[in-house]
């Protein structure tokens, strides 16, 4: 009975990475949109949830650049090194089908395997807590997603910067639906089509007056712009490991700790990269592990000592596990800057 069941996600497991990804209706293998440029099939060697490991990808319900179709279907649009790409991503049986369109769709599925946590190491986790095993026994399909590109979670890391997710969501998707580019392929031509994020020109031209519209005060935008101007040499950080990619990161004024590690948990799936300065997170954690909802990040990095290594897993797991305290304050005011 309990298989027929699928947890209902809640605001804690959505923030770790939580993305329904319905299985689909049609057995075998799906048909494929109309004249794919590329496409590739990939045998991951254990269990694979495309929810999990590509959730953390999506910026909100309505990012114009990641969609969860009912087909059971992942898409994305991204901005590779070799032009704009879009790709969707199905997993039927023990297989994955990977499907490309643009100037960036060899780039996109060459990446695919890793993408989709290939170069991550599940196994390495040790659960030192009930709550962390048991989340781990839930969710066998958690890997760590790897996508290669920098600055395409860079810039809406900046957006969620001291303020509230919804703020942060509702300015990446202005900013990409209006300056960016439409999705090469099917994913154009959605009710609701898809968008490939700006490129770092595009974003260095953003007039002052529009990041107000949508909501991004003038530290935010700032850090933004510094960061497009280098961005080849933020680019190069892939080259890195990933705590040298941090530094490199933090090398651009107005980018810290919760930045770059946001960064680095995406771009390069660094198992150790545990968020810093969070709002939240602390709490969670010390909640989880040790009923301490009042913790501080001294308090988290200290309950995190025995995952060393693997802190980052450790800390999706306690998100995904839903273990959090109840709230007693009221939600952060959500300020609309571009109504002032």
């Amino acid at each position: 009975m309990a298989g027929r069941f699928v947890q209902r996600p809640t605001r804690t497991t959505v923030r770790g990475g939580h993305v329904p990804a319905p299985a689909g209706a049609a057995a075998g293998i799906p048909r494929q949109a109309a004249a794919p440029a590329r496409v590739r099939r990939w045998v991951p060697d254990g269990p694979l949830d495309l929810g999990l490991v590509l959730g953390p990808l999506r910026r909100g319900p309505a990012d114009p650049t990641f969609r969860a179709t009912p087909d059971g279907s992942v898409w994305r649009a991204s901005r590779t090194p070799t032009g704009p790409g879009t790709l969707r991503v199905r997993a039927y049986g023990g297989e994955v089908l990977g499907e490309a369109w643009g100037p960036g769709a060899q780039w996109l599925l060459d990446r695919l395997p890793e993408l989709l946590g290939a170069a991550d190491d599940p196994e390495a986790f040790v659960p030192r807590h009930r709550v962390v095993a048991l989340a781990r026994h839930r969710r066998p399909g958690l890997r760590l997603t790897r996508t290669g590109l920098v600055l395409e979670s860079l810039v809406p890391s900046v957006l969620e910067q001291k303020v509230t997710t919804d703020e942060a969501y509702r300015a990446w998707r202005l900013l990409v639906r209006r300056f960016g580019e439409p999705a090469p392929g099917p994913a154009g031509a959605f009710e609701r089509p898809m968008w490939v994020m700006p490129a770092p020109r595009t974003w260095a031209l953003i007039p002052s007056w529009e990041w107000h519209r949508a909501g991004v005060d003038d530290k935010r935008a700032s850090t933004i712009l510094r960061a497009v101007r280098v961005a080849a040499r933020l680019e190069q950080a892939m080259g890195m490991p990933a705590v040298e990619a941090q530094a490199r990161l933090e090398v651009v004024p107005g980018v810290g700790p919760w930045t770059s590690a946001e960064v680095v948990q995406r771009s390069h799936g660094a198992a150790d990269a545990v968020t810093v300065g969070d709002l939240h997170l602390p709490g969670i954690v010390g909640w989880a592990l040790a009923g301490d909802r009042h913790a501080d990040d001294a308090v988290m990095l200290r309950l995190l000592e025995p995952y060393a290594g693997q802190r980052h897993r450790a800390a999706r797991l306690i998100l995904l596990s839903g273990n959090a305290p109840a709230r007693r304050a009221p939600k952060m005011p959500r300020v609309d800057i571009g109504l002032l």
